[in-house]
């Protein structure tokens, strides 16, 4: 072992009264420095609920990627699938800090902060479009399913930079940055597999197709949105927007538009209302394992 090497490991292992949670809490918080008083005129419980579907999608989402490592076909492919969901993963922390920091002012008081809001909520209170939590079955699933989150995720924070909301406006203008890539990286793979060999191609398009009816539900405008104006965006002005960027990629892709029917609702709910698919079950089962087994745990 090296000099640098021990001292890396005795800093690890030296005890100190600066405990870390296990599963995170500890870390720098992400909006250190950041005047979170909620403006006045913005209703703070509507912003509250916003801010955590925003951040439920990101959270969601990076767990889903992170299920890849060590399966992507190529060592390249591994450090920009997790770049990529590290940096939904900092969007999460950020949106989540917000919507504990919005919650306390409805409250008067304190809010649940990030890793309360990540480890410690039932799936019911999770408001993430049903697209977060989907399984790709396979890596054209994840490239396809990647540029339609990207592409809408872009067109929606790129408006959300001129949010009412500072604290909001700010997360935005740093995660549209992080989005223009992950949506360059995803259409770069949806061409280079639709236009390639017959078989890439049939695989492509057959991920389009299982992708496709989980796409409706992202610009679903609901009463969170109708109750922020000047601070959301409503995702139903974002579809041309999307539309655009899809078919210049199919194209380049040689790929069709899948025609598929939407996703069904449960009762007239979906994800932003608490009603996801069996796979979100999964998802937090492990998402949640660590912290929910010891909740006090230190290291």
């Amino acid at each position: 072992m090296t000099d640098d090497e021990f001292t890396a490991y005795q800093a690890l292992a030296d005890e100190t009264d600066d405990h870390r949670w296990a599963f995170g809490t500890g870390f720098t918080d992400p909006l250190e420095g950041i005047d979170t008083t909620v403006p006045d005129g913005i209703n703070a419980a509507a912003l509250a609920a916003y801010c955590l579907m925003l951040g439920d999608d990101a959270l969601i989402y990076s767990h889903r990627l992170q299920q890849w490592m060590t399966r992507l076909p190529e060592l390249e492919e591994e450090t920009a699938v997790a770049n990529i969901a590290l940096d939904l993963l900092g969007q999460a922390r950020m949106l989540l800090a917000r919507a504990g920091r919005a919650e306390g002012a409805v409250l008067a008081g304190a809010g649940r902060g990030e890793d309360q809001l990540a480890f410690f909520r039932p799936e019911h209170e999770f408001r993430n479009v049903r697209l977060a939590e989907h399984a790709d079955a396979d890596f054209a699933q994840l490239a396809g399913r990647l540029l339609i989150f990207s592409t809408w995720r872009l067109a929606l924070f790129t408006r959300l930079r001129d949010s009412a909301d500072p604290v909001l406006a700010a997360i935005a203008a740093k995660g549209a940055k992080e989005l223009a890539y992950h949506r360059d990286y995803a259409a770069q793979w949806v061409v280079r597999l639709g236009d390639g060999t017959e078989l890439s191609h049939g695989r492509m398009q057959a991920a389009l197709d299982a992708l496709w009816p989980l796409v409706d539900e992202l610009f679903s405008t609901g009463t969170v949105v109708t109750g922020l104006p000047g601070v959301a965006a409503d995702p139903a002005g974002l579809r041309a927007e999307f539309d655009d960027v899809l078919a210049a990629v199919l194209a380049a892709a040689t790929l069709d538009l899948p025609d598929t029917a939407p996703l069904a609702q449960v009762a007239g709910k979906s994800g932003r209302d608490g009603v996801h698919t069996e796979a979100l079950g999964y998802v937090l089962a492990e998402l949640q394992s660590v912290a929910r087994a010891d909740p006090d745990a230190t290291w």
